[in-house]
Order: structure tokens, then C-alpha cells, then sequence
């Protein structure tokens, strides 16, 4: 029997040893998709203790909490920081099976160097021995990213923000890493959303000009894109509610906007018509300044309204959507395509059944721009863990190019979460040595090195152009 979690977990075989040890583990991490705040960045964030740095914000953690019968209050409520850390570490032996059992324990490895699993009985040694590193000089945000050895870090960005600490990290000589902003449009896609025109003001307020029609929409989101560029912004995201693709004329889409602007709810269509249109239009931007464009689809969010009515948005009350996404995806990048305005796209789905969906629609865009134009995204939130990765790359693996992949992102808050990279690198690793272990592919361990070096971190440089 193997050792609990020890340096050749998840890897089975010898050929997954090699590459893991000798190929993946030592890779650079360019983290092009995540929710880091660029300030705590720049003021190099020190926490108070563990929970800080584990719990706050973490609505993985939370449902798994709530799933273990702990009350609100020992979660998001005035509990105790302690409290909180005992209510989690009571969770933990709960959550064999769930990958934040492997995250949490692989932090703890990684950053404490703490190796027994945490529970109640081993929680108040852990929540001490934690704490006394944390409180070191060498545990803000900027030593936790050194030590992860990531490059690169992209965060997530709306198009009012006034990119104040990007800018200040750009010029700190003292600190490595790229921090690069991302343009995340969805408050100006998505019409019907709650605070659709008090965003549209704060817009006008930023660029200086007056918002009074969709063309001047138009050119104030423009004009965001073109200020992000010249931040080193070369990556953008869309968290799309719906998939949808629905054509109107311009005349159309100016009335639709007037009425949003007057407080109006627009029909479904309607609304359709207006994303569509904006997204295009944004598509078309991001091709001419080569950025590449992630969408995001499959959410089904804010289920709870009570908790919701309470708490508010990104506390741990969504789940994944069972929407048709195929056709109006297809229709959407065929536009662009044709009017050879397609920039490079990462599909990411949050429903497995659409697995095969993006590995195949990828094949119907591909460019010679770049290997792997149109990428096939990592196994996301719900689906990024270890069944969730294995189905996403054998799917690729099946219908297109693993070798191309771009690789893992942590999408995360936490500056704690780069193990995510590691447990990634070891299920793919492992993935490989299975398939040269059954004699599915050669034992060329040259030739699949360098294919996983490419993976973990050289693809992704070369595709995003940073």
C-alpha cells in the first residue's frame, strides 16, 4: 500500500514517475486565468492566520462545509477565525473523494510543510504550527507566487476598473512576475443583469463622454479595450449565462439599448440580439490587437435566492447548467470567421456532456496563426478534479491535439491554490505513462517530455504571446 499523498501520488506507474519528476514538476506556472486581487499583490498581503489565507472567499470550501451540516455562522458568519478553522478541519476527513481533500492537504505540504492529514484531533497543532509561518516575513502574497514559481498571473478584470495597481506592478522593478489584467465585459453584455445602467453610467464616468445610444456604447467599451491593451492586458473573459445567437439590425439594437437605458426588461430575444451583436463586436477587437478570448459557459448561478437575497453573488449557490450550447457557439465563432475577424478562442464548459462538443467544434476553426488557435479549456470548477481532468484530456486527446493544450489555470482567489498545477501535472503525467505502459504509444520519453514541459507551461507562453 502506498503512502498517504507522498511524492508519487496519483502517479502508478514508472514512466509517470519519470515525466512527473523529471519533465513537469520544476515547469514555470503561467496562471492566465485567475481571481487574485492585483492590490494585495502589489502591498504584498499579509494574513492573521490560516483561515484568512484558506477560508475567506473560498465558496469551494463553503458548500462542502454546508454539505456537513456546519451552521452559516461558522462559514461566512461572526464565528471566530478559529471557530472557522475547526469547522473545516471537522469537514476535511468528510471529503475523501472530493479533490479540495487533495488541494487542502497538498497546501499544507507545500506551504507549512505540515504532512498528517487535518481533523479535529490534528486541527489545533496544525492551526499553531501554520500560523507561526504565516506570521514570518517571507509568507505575503508576492513569496507565496515566487515560491510557486509562477510568471505570470492574469486576473480578472471589469472594463471600469482603473488597472491603478497593475499599472504600479508594471513599473515595481522588485517584483518579477507579470500581473496582466484580463477585460471581463459580462456587466455591459448582459442587459437584464441588476445594475445594467448604473454600470453603463460608471462607464461614461470613466471614459469622460456621455452613454446615450448603443454607438457610444460601443465606443466607450472600445476605448476600455484599447486602455487595458496598453496596460498588457492580451487576454479577455466571458462568463456567459446563455449561449446565444440571435442576428438583428443595428437600427434594432439601438432601440433595444434605449429601452434597457430607460429601465426597461427586454425580451429574451431581444436580450439575445444585444449580446450577440456586443459580443461580436468585442471579438473583432480582440482578433485585431491579438488577444486571445476565453468563454466561459455552463453556469447556472445564484440558485439559493434566499442566500442570495442575504449574502449575495459568489458564496457557493451555483451549480452547473444543462443549456444546448453547440449551434449558437458554432454560429458565433463562424461569424468572426468570416469576416476573418476570428481571434484565438479557449472554450472552457462547465456540463460534461459538452466535452465532446467543444473537442469537436475546435476542429472546425483551427488557423495557422498559431498551433491550437481554438483550444479546448481545462477542466473547470465543478469538472476540475481528477475525473473531471482525465475526461477533459482524453476528450482533447480523442478528437484534436493534446500535445497543443494550453494547460491549467487555478481560477482561483487564493494565493494558496498553485498546488492545483501540481495535481493537475501529476494526473496528466500519469495519463501519458498509462498509455505507454498498455503499449497505446511509444516509450519515448524525449519525445513525451517534451510534450508535457509543453503542456505545463511552454504552449500556454507561446499561444498567449506574453
Amino acid at each position: 500500500m502506498k503512502k498517504f499523498m507522498d511524492e508519487n501520488f496519483l502517479l502508478v506507474n514508472n514512466t509517470a514517475v519519470n515525466l512527473y519528476h523529471n519533465y513537469a514538476k520544476e515547469m514555470p506556472i503561467i496562471d492566465y486565468h485567475c481571481h487574485l486581487n492585483p492590490k494585495e499583490i502589489y502591498e504584498n498581503k499579509k494574513f492573521k492566520n490560516i483561515t484568512e489565507a484558506w477560508l475567506y472567499g473560498d465558496h469551494y470550501k463553503w458548500r462542502v462545509m454546508r454539505s456537513n451540516g456546519i451552521e452559516e455562522k461558522y462559514i461566512t458568519g461572526d464565528a471566530s477565525d478559529y471557530e472557522k478553522f475547526m469547522a473545516w478541519a471537522k469537514t476535511m476527513p468528510m471529503a475523501i473523494g472530493n479533490p479540495l481533500y487533495h488541494w487542502t492537504h497538498l497546501e499544507l505540504q507545500r506551504f507549512f510543510q505540515i504532512y498528517e492529514p487535518l481533523s479535529e484531533k490534528t486541527a489545533p497543532v496544525i492551526w499553531e504550527k501554520a500560523n507561526e509561518l504565516i506570521n514570518g516575513e517571507d509568507f505575503g502574497a508576492r513569496n507565496l507566487i515566487k515560491k510557486s514559481n509562477v510568471k505570470v498571473i492574469c486576473t480578472t478584470d471589469d472594463p471600469t476598473d482603473s488597472l491603478e495597481y497593475h499599472i504600479k506592478l508594471k513599473e515595481d522593478n522588485q517584483f518579477d512576475t507579470k500581473v496582466l489584467p484580463t477585460f471581463r465585459p459580462d456587466n455591459g453584455v448582459e442587459i437584464n443583469k441588476a445594475g445594467f445602467n448604473s454600470w453603463v453610467e460608471k462607464l461614461a464616468q470613466v471614459v469622460g463622454k456621455a452613454i446615450n445610444s448603443y454607438d457610444e456604447f460601443l465606443e466607450a467599451l472600445e476605448l476600455r479595450v484599447r486602455f487595458f491593451n496598453s496596460v498588457g492586458c492580451r487576454v479577455s473573459d466571458h462568463g456567459l449565462s446563455s449561449v446565444t445567437y440571435m442576428e438583428a439590425s443595428k437600427k434594432e439594437l439601438a432601440e433595444i439599448f434605449a429601452r434597457a437605458l430607460n429601465g426597461e426588461v427586454v425580451s429574451k430575444d431581444e436580450e439575445s440580439k444585444y449580446r450577440t451583436y456586443t459580443i461580436l463586436f468585442l471579438g473583432k477587437l480582440y482578433s485585431e490587437l491579438g488577444w486571445t478570448m476565453q468563454i466561459h459557459m455552463g453556469a447556472l448561478r445564484n440558485n439559493n435566492t434566499k442566500m442570495f437575497k442575504r449574502l449575495g453573488a459568489d458564496i457557493g449557490f451555483d451549480s452547473v447548467n444543462d443549456e444546448q450550447i453547440a449551434y449558437p457557439l458554432s454560429r458565433l465563432l463562424d461569424s468572426l470567421e468570416a469576416e476573418n475577424s476570428l481571434p484565438k478562442v479557449i472554450l472552457y464548459n462547465l456540463n460534461p456532456k459538452d466535452n465532446y462538443v467543444l473537442g469537436t467544434m475546435l476542429g472546425n476553426f483551427q488557423g495557422s496563426e498559431v498551433p491550437g488557435k481554438i483550444q479546448f479549456g481545462s477542466a473547470w470548477w465543478f469538472l476540475d478534479n481528477k475525473q473531471g481532468m482525465i475526461d477533459q484530456m482524453t476528450a482533447l486527446a480523442n478528437l484534436g491535439l493534446l500535445s497543443r493544450f494550453v494547460g491549467m489555470l487555478t481560477d482561483s482567489r487564493s494565493f494558496l491554490s498553485y498546488p492545483r498545477h501540481e495535481y493537475f501535472r501529476r494526473i496528466l503525467c500519469n495519463l501519458i505513462g498509462e498509455w505507454v505502459e498498455n503499449g497505446e504509444i511509444p516509450e519515448d520519453v524525449e519525445l513525451l517530455g517534451d510534450i508535457v514541459q509543453n503542456i505545463c507551461y511552454n504552449n500556454a507562453k507561446e499561444y498567449l504571446d506574453i
